[in-house]
């Protein structure tokens, strides 16, 4: 049997994918084990999806790893999403330059330790000017706090007389949001059997396609994603029209 990938359209893929990553806590749970596993076992599955979306060519790849409600889990299993970012990070950063990936944080990292920022910001500054695909990554982030961000800033900006009231439509806004000059969200996937959006991507994801799954984050294949991307390609985008 061969891969899904062998069927999917090419010439109409997703220019931009997000996937709340979900699951990994359950998953661990399941074998008895700590939850700091799951989320271990979570990160391997990060580097194949990220792998297999550069190998399609998709053009940005938005994954949700912590978020600004995230704060409430208990402090070791927060402590050890620190660390798993971090090893990420170091270990893969080589990987990612050889392929051309722009890695971009979405959210408020100033609340993170020092050490994760200094990573996750030099990452950010050794692939910026990197074009093959753009890696978003969701860092204490909320689609409110970025809609909430994005107003403030145009505020400030309207006040310091650099864009006038009437410039300020869809085109400007998304110029304020982390996804600035990315595509809108085309599909948005959330494995582990939740169905909600989980103030994720509230403003990008207005026209997006939603595709949940029963699979557990670590659970989450290179051929699970060649499987939402087809049903995706079997879908009709209207758009509002007929």
């Amino acid at each position: 049997m061969g891969s899904l990938i062998n069927e999917i359209d090419m010439s109409s893929l997703p220019r931009h994918i997000g996937i709340i990553m979900d699951g990994n806590g359950r998953w661990a749970e399941k074998r008895n084990l700590p939850r700091t596993m799951g989320h271990k076992e979570g990160t391997k599955r990060v580097i194949d999806i990220v792998e297999a979306s550069y190998k399609l060519g998709i053009e940005s790849l938005t994954l949700y790893a912590f978020s600004t409600e995230n704060w409430k889990r208990p402090e070791d299993e927060i402590s050890k999403l620190m660390e798993l970012l971090i090893y990420y990070i170091r270990t893969q950063l080589n990987k990612i330059m050889k392929n051309n990936i722009k890695i971009n944080a979405m959210g408020d990292l100033s609340k993170f330790p020092s050490k994760v920022i200094t990573e996750v910001q030099r990452a950010m500054d050794l692939t910026k000017d990197n074009n093959k695909m753009i890696l978003n990554i969701g860092l204490n982030y909320g689609g409110r706090d970025e809609i909430i961000n994005a107003v403030k800033n145009i505020s400030t900006d309207y006040k310091l007389g650099i864009i006038e009231l009437e410039d300020i439509d869809e085109l400007t806004f998304n110029d304020y949001l982390y996804t600035k000059n990315q595509p809108d969200l085309d599909l948005l996937i959330r494995p582990s059997g939740e169905l909600r959006i989980s103030n994720f991507m509230l403003y990008q994801l207005a026209y997006s396609e939603f595709w949940f799954s029963n699979i557990l984050w670590p659970d989450f294949t290179e051929e699970v994603l060649y499987k939402a991307i087809l049903d995706y390609q079997n879908r009709d985008r209207r758009f509002g029209g007929i």
